[in-house]
């Protein structure tokens, strides 16, 4: 995961459902740091900084556009 950085952070999974289907379309590489462990111990999300979506530097305009367009130009908004 060379050359990945940290777009923003998310407390719970449930705040990024839709935004995984978007990237997924869009055929951009990323992960969510830390998504496993919080997903099964919720309450940890504050103590492990919560869930890091990370993406490589090369898609990280069009990913802040897409975040972008889906808490402002949709119904669908990112919690």
């Amino acid at each position: 995961m060379k050359n990945f950085i940290t777009i923003t952070t998310y407390t719970y999974p449930f705040e990024y459902a839709i935004l995984k289907l978007l990237l997924d379309q869009e055929g951009i590489s990323y992960f969510f740091e830390n998504e496993t462990m919080i997903g099964v111990f919720p309450f940890y999300s504050n103590a492990l900084g919560g869930i890091n979506l990370k993406v490589h530097q090369k898609d990280k305009n069009k990913v802040l556009q897409i975040i972008n367009d889906l808490d402002t130009n949709s119904h669908l908004r990112i919690v």
